[in-house]
């Protein structure tokens, strides 16, 4: 059998007999590509990928069907800054795996041994419609702060999509005293690391026999800064001011990297200069006022003023308070388009554009013929505060959509049960 999709082309895809096949039917599809919005459309899913998306359907006879009614369908979101895997109690130190300190090296340190599947923010997360997220690490203070890891939010122990997805550091003000206090000196030291990763690189033997000249890092964060001097992975550095932006827009130049600016509360100033670098953005939109002399210029309209000029732009939750409320994300996303961002480019911000930059936007992001089956049907308008999914569909599997906050919220729901508290 074939399943034949019309929609601005033709697509079709071979159904074996024995898939696992559910149809997702008239729904308002938000494919986050050219096709753009589907009226009364269909997403085909067969076992864990999307095998038709569009107005002219054939589903199987033994397929599962959940008939959307016009509401909107939508790609799984990813929050690309988050704890979530890492951090269940933040007072707790014995809970926290996502920061690091104390030992000789920085940027060699992986979040990825650390990851806890059984994490109940990840039931939390998902129910909210967030299929995918970045989790990162911190520094505590150090330049480079390591490596952070692409996961999914499925039921499954196997949740690392990407490891050692993106490496982390930080520019400006607090970075800065960690370097003595000024900014000329932190440029210094992450320039002159760049330099002693590739001499250690094309030294090894040397190295090996304590022949060469001395280097600033732990030679293990030497090997972990290679990948993003060689173009393999990004470089998320959190710096907010537009001077600072500047320095490191010229870094980025001379040393071919691809950098990815995170919080950018005064990005808007150097909107242009980012989208001729072809720097993305991490932007919390909530983050509208100035709180320290690194961001007295930030703006509410951030998000469309990049958007504007050209800057792939990525909606997060980049404040520290949040990072392990991932689902916070649909409201940011919100709040951009309260301030003139457009809804799909504020969609976009949430599932397409965070899957370009850290490496998986051939398998997610989207909803077309090919990608991984992480799609969504909501209630309603998916970036209203009060909107939730009514599906979540995670590698085709259809989501429990239950917690711990939800079975706590039903057991003392009812304060006349005869039933005391405590045995409940």
């Amino acid at each position: 059998m074939r399943v034949f999709l019309l929609a601005s082309a033709i697509f079709t895809w071979s159904v074996s007999a024995h898939a696992e096949t559910k149809a997702i039917i008239n729904g308002t599809v938000h494919t986050v590509t050219e096709s753009g919005v589907l009226t009364n459309a269909t997403v085909l899913i067969e076992d864990d990928m999307i095998v038709a998306v569009g107005n002219d359907v054939d589903v199987p006879d033994d397929a599962t069907v959940i008939d959307a009614g016009g509401r909107p369908v939508t790609p799984g979101l990813i929050n690309v800054f988050s704890k979530i895997g890492l951090l269940e109690v933040g007072q707790v130190n014995a809970a926290d795996d996502y920061s690091f300190s104390g030992a000789p090296f920085s940027a060699a340190f992986d979040v990825t041994p650390g990851l806890n599947p059984e994490s109940v923010l990840i039931p939390i997360t998902r129910v909210d419609g967030v299929t995918r997220a970045v989790t990162i690490p911190s520094g505590r203070g150090a330049v480079f702060a390591g490596l952070g890891a692409v996961v999914h939010l499925g039921v499954t122990d196997d949740m690392v999509v990407k490891d050692k997805a993106a490496q982390y550091s930080a520019f400006g003000g607090r970075a800065a005293d960690a370097m003595g206090g000024a900014r000329g000196g932190l440029a210094v030291f992450m320039r002159q690391a760049f330099e002693d990763a590739l001499h250690f690189d094309k030294n090894r033997r040397n190295f090996d026999q304590n022949r060469t000249r001395d280097y600033v890092l732990h030679h293990l964060d030497l090997e972990a800064l290679l990948p993003v001097l060689y173009g393999e992975i990004s470089l998320v550095v959190d710096v907010n001011r537009a001077s600072d932006m500047r320095v490191l827009i010229a870094m980025a130049d001379d040393y071919n990297i691809r950098m990815v600016f995170n919080s950018a509360r005064e990005a808007w100033k150097v909107a242009t200069d980012l989208a001729e670098a072809n720097i993305a953005v991490i932007i919390d939109p909530s983050n509208n006022l100035p709180t320290n002399f690194d961001n007295i210029y930030a703006t509410q309209d951030n998000a469309r003023l990049l958007y504007e000029a050209g800057v792939k732009t990525i909606v997060a939750t980049t404040s520290f308070n949040d990072l392990n409320n991932p689902r916070n994300v649909t409201q940011l996303a919100g709040i951009a388009v309260a301030n003139g961002l457009p809804f799909d480019a504020a969609l976009a911000a949430i599932t397409r554009n965070p899957a370009e930059v850290f490496g998986i936007g051939d398998d997610f992001g989207t909803l077309e013929v090919g990608k991984e089956a992480d799609v969504v049907v909501w209630e309603g308008d998916p970036l209203e505060l009060v909107t939730l999914p009514t599906h979540v569909f995670i590698k085709g599997e259809l989501m429990p959509m239950d917690n711990r906050q939800l079975r706590l919220r039903d057991r003392y729901k009812d304060l006349n049960n005869e039933t005391p508290m405590q045995y409940r």
